[in-house]
């Protein structure tokens, strides 16, 4: 590639960064990585009754969160208004703009006619030609693009393919509004050259704005960047995306215990392919990925997909990586479960010890801290409904036999601990699950847990013997 590639994620900060945003981000961070190139943020904040500060700090939270880097400083679009308002007049003083002064009132009539007739609203160009001599008293202009009124506009779509648009049915867009605001449209291409971005990678709901963006740039005898409109996401089920299909803040991806390397991976497969390959290092994901590989269809966003493929991130995961996330999500999660909202030096090595046990079943980190409710509950442990049947009267009978058995032994580890369980069922002729599940059930309060010894181990002989007696003394 001849010049150096530069891609830009460009969000708007009206609420947080949701997961079709987030895979543009990553999309277009990919693509600068794989060409060596760069990725610049542009915050575009130029709604100003809807841009709101809380709004771009979970934008830029999400994308750290998320491990998106950008180059260079933010750049913010409203700032560079002056910029903007600079060369609208210039597109005036060359004759591929003019001052327009249609009404409020002549507007709405032009919109309720478009209405009545089934097609969309369209300016008529009453004041493309009209001598400004002859404007209203009192009417602020607006600076429109004097469009081609012929022909075709055309965009070579990476993504898209050929996408031809009769110029006929593109009106003379705004670029200046009557206070002087620069519109969406003049701002984008404005910034878009002035930051040399040679890609623009974004949803294909942009689609018709590149008609007319490719306009904006025509007339100011500047070149367009490479555009790629990348479909957009849709639910399981086909329906747009909704909450309930999962458009969340990448935040509520995080306090829902997904791992970001796991999203990463499942957001890049969200209409890219890279043969049958699903899994992917950050690493092979910069190598392999490229634009003639995203299909054209919109993708469909499955959490169940999502849930195993975190799964198999977090079975993979070094144990410290997964403590430090649970306590990034620990002050979300504790309230409703009653922990502390830090780890103690404690606690953090008690979850170290238990992690390859606790990580082999869970889905997300969530998963993970409710099977480690062993670890932090005090006596007497509340037990499910589940571990309440496992304990019948019979059951906790057969704890207060083995109690002395294990309290005798003279280490305490999960083989010492299995030695003794086994010796007890042999003994007693039982198999081994009708002590051992009665075991884990009143050492853990669930029904399902690491392995039964594993559990022995981290929580020690002093907690074991004293909630296995809770157990054995309630018959």
């Amino acid at each position: 590639m001849s010049s150096p590639v530069v891609t830009r994620f460009a969000p708007s900060p009206t609420g947080y960064l949701h997961i079709g945003g987030a895979r543009t981000a990553l999309f277009n961070w990919l693509y600068a990585r794989h060409f060596g190139g760069r990725m610049l943020l542009r915050i575009e904040d130029t709604d100003r009754e809807r841009s709101t500060q809380g709004a771009i700090d979970a934008i830029l939270e999400g994308l750290r969160w998320l491990g998106l880097d950008w180059d260079g400083d933010v750049v913010y679009q409203f700032a560079r208004a002056d910029r903007h308002r600079q060369v609208a007049e210039s597109l005036l003083a060359s004759g591929n703009a003019y001052h327009c002064y249609a009404t409020p009132d002549e507007l709405t009539a032009m919109r309720e006619a478009a209405r009545a007739e089934g097609r969309p609203m369209r300016y008529d160009g009453r004041w493309r030609d009209r001598d400004p001599a002859e404007a209203p008293a009192g009417v602020k202009p607006v600076i429109r693009l004097r469009a081609p009124s012929d022909g075709e506009t055309v965009v070579e779509d990476q993504v898209q393919g050929r996408v031809t648009w009769a110029n006929k049915d593109l009106d003379d867009l705004v670029l200046l509004r009557s206070d002087g605001n620069p519109t969406y449209m003049l701002a984008v291409v404005v910034d878009d050259h002035d930051m040399g971005v040679t890609h623009v990678i974004r949803g294909d709901d942009h689609l018709t704005n590149a008609a007319r963006q490719g306009q904006i740039y025509d007339a100011l005898g500047w070149s367009a960047p490479i555009m790629a409109h990348i479909p957009l996401i849709h639910g399981a089920d086909g329906a747009k995306l909704s909450k309930r299909h999962g458009a969340l803040g990448v935040d509520a991806y995080r306090d829902l215990g997904y791992l970001p390397s796991a999203l990463r991976n499942y957001l890049v497969r969200l209409g890219w392919s890279h043969g049958d390959q699903e899994v992917f290092s950050t690493e092979e994901m910069i190598a392999a990925f490229d634009l003639k590989s995203i299909g054209r269809s919109a993708a469909r966003f499955d959490f169940a997909k999502l849930e195993n493929l975190n799964g198999l991130y977090i079975r993979g995961a070094d144990d410290a990586v997964l403590i430090d996330a649970i306590e990034t999500i620990l002050p979300v999660l504790a309230p409703d479960r009653g922990l502390p909202t830090a780890l103690s030096p404690e606690l953090r090595a008690k979850l170290g010890a238990a992690m390859p046990g606790l990580k082999e079943r869970a889905k997300t980190l969530v998963d993970l801290l409710d099977s480690a409710y062993y670890l932090t509950a005090s006596r007497p442990l509340g037990l499910d409904d589940k571990a309440k049947a496992l304990l019948s009267e019979e059951a906790r009978q057969r704890l207060a036999a083995i109690l002395p058995a294990l309290a005798d032994l003279p280490e305490w580890n999960a083989a010492s601990t299995e030695g003794a369980v086994r010796r007890f069922a042999e003994e007693n002729a039982l198999k081994l699950g009708l002590i051992a599940q009665p075991l884990r059930a009143a050492l853990t309060g669930r029904a399902t847990s690491p392995p039964v010894f594993d559990v022995m181990a981290v929580l020690g002989r002093e907690e074991c013997l004293g909630r296995l007696g809770d157990q054995a003394s309630s018959t």
